[in-house]
């Protein structure tokens, strides 16, 4: 059951930001989005700053919003990968227009990016 079922939400963009919304939560869904399936250890290196448990509480709203899948195999030591779902792959279109819309306007405003364009992209 999704964690959104006992909100209310006064139309459906409030309810779309509150599923992406957050400093991490759209990187997440970049990272997995764009470079497919990985593991928790991959996802917190590809994201400075954000502190584990952080990642962890992102990871498992996703997971309950039915954004995220979490796949656990039964092996020593435990392995644990994420990917999108079917819902979560659907946001893409959307990510992506953000991020042209963000290049676009940062090259408007002369902002220089923190991260090089090719390993965003």
């Amino acid at each position: 059951m999704s964690r959104m079922q006992d909100k209310m939400f006064n139309c459906e963009k409030e309810l779309t930001l509150s599923v992406i919304g957050g400093k991490w939560k759209m990187l997440i869904l970049w990272h997995l989005g764009k470079e497919g399936t990985k593991r928790f250890g991959e996802l917190k290196a590809l994201m400075p700053g954000i502190t584990q448990r952080m990642l962890v509480n992102q990871l498992r709203e996703l997971e309950e919003d039915l954004i995220v899948h979490r796949e656990v195999y039964p092996v020593v030591p435990p392995k644990v990968e994420y990917s999108l779902t079917e819902h979560g792959r659907s946001l893409m279109p959307i990510l992506e227009a953000m991020y042209d819309w963000g290049k676009d306007y940062m090259e408007t405003i002369g902002l220089n990016p923190l991260i090089r364009e090719e390993s965003a992209k």
